[in-house]
Formats: structure tokens, C-alpha cells, sequence
């Protein structure tokens, strides 16, 4: 075998989220209220936070890996 990774190997060592802190539940939200709306707070250095929706368990404190950082979720009405 040759020292060349595939591709699959090679998109799994690219693949790194943002991490961000849940600071705030902003209460639920889907059809069937499987979705939670949160307020996060990204940890590197910027101090910028955003709404997003997640899906499972959350509470305040909890951190995610956030895969894509641009979108923000619309808020609850």
C-alpha cells in the first residue's frame, strides 16, 4: 500500500466545527416540538452569539460543534 490517503479519509481530517456555548433556551419550536431554539455564544475570540435551533437534549452550558457558523436561525413568535 502507498502512503496516499483517500478521499474519505481526507474530507474526515477537514471536517472541524466552531464551538459555541448554549447561554440562553429560548424554548421549543417544530411541528412537534422536537427542536430547541437556544442562544449561543461563540468560543473563540469573538464575543459574537446566535440563534440556533438543535435538535435533542439541551440546557444552558451545554457546547456545540456547530459545522456552519453564518445562518442564524429566525426566532420564535
Amino acid at each position: 500500500m502507498s502512503g496516499k490517503k483517500g478521499a474519505k479519509e481526507e474530507a474526515k481530517e477537514k471536517v472541524q466545527g466552531t464551538h459555541a456555548k448554549v447561554i440562553k433556551v429560548l424554548g421549543r419550536t417544530g411541528s412537534r416540538g422536537g427542536v430547541t431554539q437556544v442562544r449561543v455564544e461563540f468560543m473563540d475570540a469573538s464575543n459574537r452569539s446566535i440563534i440556533r435551533n438543535v435538535k435533542g437534549p439541551v440546557r444552558e452550558g451545554d457546547i456545540l460543534c456547530l459545522m456552519e457558523t453564518e445562518r442564524e436561525a429566525r426566532r420564535l413568535r
